[in-house]
């Protein structure tokens, strides 16, 4: 392949790769909840009581819970790894979290 073509064809994928990073962490940015409140329970369209917190139930213990979420989707009693907690919260992001 000639330099030239071959210089040209990785700038253009350096240039592809960092727009889509910027996009990436865009839309990681705009779902992230700045203000920490419990807002992010509506966000990840989860039951809510009258404060914000989601009603989950957890894995770990067995038990219904109220619990503000964070902006990535943990709950505030989320313990990192741990395998519970960890399934957990992703199944909150994906959206089928066990709730009552």
């Amino acid at each position: 392949m000639d330099d030239r073509l071959e210089r040209a064809i990785r700038q253009q994928l350096r240039k592809a790769g960092k727009q889509f990073e910027e996009a990436r962490r865009a839309y990681a940015e705009g779902r992230d909840d700045p203000e920490g409140d419990a807002a992010a329970a509506a966000r990840f369209d989860l039951p809510a009581d009258e404060s914000g917190a989601a009603r989950i139930v957890c894995r770990r213990h067995a038990e219904r819970r109220t619990v503000p979420v964070d902006g990535e989707g943990r709950p505030a009693c989320f313990a990192s790894g741990h395998p519970d907690c960890e399934g957990c919260a992703e199944d909150i992001r994906d959206g089928v979290v066990e709730t009552w």
